[in-house]
């Protein structure tokens, strides 16, 4: 596990690179934290380091957003509004899941037993103003 801390968001780029190295050929990364700890931030940075020019929001509506990288393609999910498991079987989850492509997932506690046991935990703590505490596993 890698703990990394920051005490500025200046210095994302920073946890975007080490989660990028630790990918090791997985397919998934799941993101922790509390509401407003900067899950989407992250996000954005990692995508954006990855070669995608697409400016990034939270599919919180829509589930799921594509983003096109410089060797893959990225899916960005937010599963803050699910209510049901059925709602993630509806829209093909699989199709994502296990394509090969980068799924990176907020709010994963809603669809716990459908993750891949290989799947990268980002957990997120918050601090003081823009303090945070980033353990990668």
């Amino acid at each position: 596990m890698k703990r990394i801390e920051i005490d500025s968001l200046s210095d994302l780029d920073l946890v975007a690179e080490q989660i990028i190295l630790s990918l090791d050929g997985r397919d998934m990364v799941l993101f922790r934290g509390g509401m407003g700890a900067g899950k989407t931030t992250l996000i954005s940075r990692i995508v954006a380091l990855l070669g995608a020019e697409d400016t990034v929001t939270s599919p919180t509506f829509a589930l799921v957003n594509q983003y096109e990288g410089d060797s893959r393609r990225i899916y960005h999910f937010d599963f803050y509004r699910i209510e049901r498991i059925e709602e993630v079987f509806d829209f093909g989850y699989e199709e994502y899941f296990y394509s090969g492509d980068l799924c990176l997932v907020e709010w994963p506690e809603k669809i716990e037993t459908l993750i891949p046991d290989d799947a990268m935990v980002v957990r997120i703590e918050v601090g003081d103003d823009e303090n945070r505490i980033f353990e990668i596993e």
